[in-house]
C-alpha cells in the first residue's frame, strides 16, 4: 500500500498547524491512471461523490426527465427553496409525496430555509434531506419497475440495476457495501475504480449505446444546473460555476470528491484520510487548477485553495494551502 500524501496544509501566521493528508487518481479516456498521489488502490466509498452513476438506470430506464431533475437527482442539495419546490413538484407529478421518501428529514444547509423553519416552528421533513433528489429519481424508477416501497435495500431490484451499473463504470466488482446517510447502500470500490468511472462519463458525449447516453446528459445537466447540485457558498455550484461548464464535480462525505473533464476526457477522484472537508475541496480545487480548467486566482478557486482564515472578529489568523502533493 502507498502512503498518503499531504493534500492540504493549515497555517497559522507562519506556523505550519495542520497537514490533511491523502490519495488521489487521474484517469484517461481507457481508464488508466495517467497520475496518482498517495494509494490509486485504495478500497473507499464513494458517498455522494457517485450520485451520477446511481441516477445512471433511472435514465438508461427511458422515463421522461427534464435536465433540472437530472442535476436533481445528482445532487446534494442544500435544502433551499429551490431545490424543495422542484423534489415537491417531481412527487407530486408522479403521484407520491413526501412520506414515500426513505431518505430520512434533514435540518437544511440553506440558511434562509432553516431560519424559515424556525419561524414557522415548523421541523424539517424529507424533501430538505440533501439527497431528496436523488430518492425522487429512485421513486421514479421504482414506479418503472414496480418495485416495493422499500427501494433502498441492498437486495432490491433497483439497488441491485444500480451495483450493475457501478461495477460496469468502475471495472470493477464491489467488494462491499455501507449504509449512506440517506439509508441508500454506497458500493465500495478503488480509488483508481472511481476515478475510471468519472473518465467515463467525461468521454460519453464521444461514444454511443444507452449508456453513454445517459452518462452525457447527466453530466450536462450537472455543468448547467450547479446551484441545483449543492446550493449557494457551496464548493460544487462555486467551483462549477467557475469553471463555465468546462467541469462537472461532486463532493462526498467524509471528504471524497470527483470531476469529470469533458473537454480532456478524464476523470478525478480523491480522498481525504481524515474526512476534512475543508482538505477535501483545497485539493480538488489544485488538481482543476493543475489540469487547466479551474483559474488560480478565481475567487471560488481562493475560497477554498490559498484561502485566508478568519478568527472571529474578522482578522485574518491564517490560511488554507496546497500541500507538498501539489507542489
Amino acid at each position: 500500500m502507498t502512503t498518503a500524501v499531504e493534500m492540504a496544509q493549515i497555517w497559522r501566521g507562519a506556523i505550519k498547524e495542520s497537514v490533511h493528508m491523502g490519495h488521489a487518481v487521474i484517469c484517461d479516456a481507457k481508464g488508466h491512471v495517467i497520475e496518482a498521489w498517495g494509494d490509486p488502490d485504495l478500497v473507499m466509498l464513494p458517498r455522494s461523490s457517485c450520485k451520477m452513476v446511481q441516477a445512471l438506470p433511472l435514465v438508461e430506464s427511458g422515463v421522461a426527465l427534464d435536465e433540472r431533475q437530472l442535476a436533481l437527482s445528482c445532487a446534494s442539495h442544500s435544502g433551499a427553496a429551490v431545490h424543495t419546490e422542484a423534489v415537491s413538484r417531481w412527487l407530486a407529478d408522479l403521484g407520491l409525496g413526501e412520506a414515500d421518501l426513505r431518505c430520512g428529514p434533514q435540518e437544511p444547509e440553506d440558511i434562509p430555509a432553516r431560519n424559515g423553519l424556525i419561524r414557522a416552528e415548523e421541523a424539517p421533513c424529507q424533501i430538505h434531506n440533501n439527497c431528496s433528489g436523488k430518492h425522487a429519481g429512485f421513486l421514479t424508477l421504482n414506479q418503472k419497475m414496480g418495485g416495493d416501497a422499500e427501494y433502498v435495500n441492498p437486495d432490491h431490484p433497483l439497488q441491485l440495476a444500480i451495483k450493475d451499473a457501478f461495477e460496469d463504470v468502475t471495472g470493477e466488482t464491489s467488494p462491499g457495501y455501507g449504509i449512506d446517510g440517506c439509508s441508500a447502500p454506497n458500493f465500495a470500490t478503488s480509488l483508481s475504480g472511481l476515478a475510471r468511472a468519472m473518465a467515463f462519463f467525461a468521454n460519453a458525449h464521444r461514444q454511443s449505446g444507452v449508456r453513454a447516453e445517459a452518462a452525457s446528459r447527466l453530466t450536462a445537466a450537472m455543468m448547467a444546473h450547479p446551484l441545483l447540485v449543492a446550493g449557494e457558498t457551496r464548493a460544487c455550484t462555486r467551483l462549477m460555476r467557475a469553471m463555465d461548464g468546462r467541469a462537472a464535480i461532486k463532493t462526498g462525505a467524509e471528504a471524497v470528491f470527483v470531476a469529470i473533464l469533458p473537454e480532456q476526457g478524464l476523470g478525478v477522484a480523491l480522498k481525504i484520510a481524515d474526512g476534512t472537508t475543508r482538505a477535501a475541496e483545497c485539493a480538488i480545487a489544485s488538481i482543476l487548477v493543475r489540469l487547466g480548467v479551474l483559474e488560480a486566482d478565481h475567487p471560488a478557486t481562493l475560497e477554498r485553495r490559498n484561502a485566508p482564515i478568519l478568527n472571529r472578529r474578522g482578522i485574518e489568523t491564517g490560511m488554507i494551502r496546497p500541500g507538498e502533493a501539489f507542489a
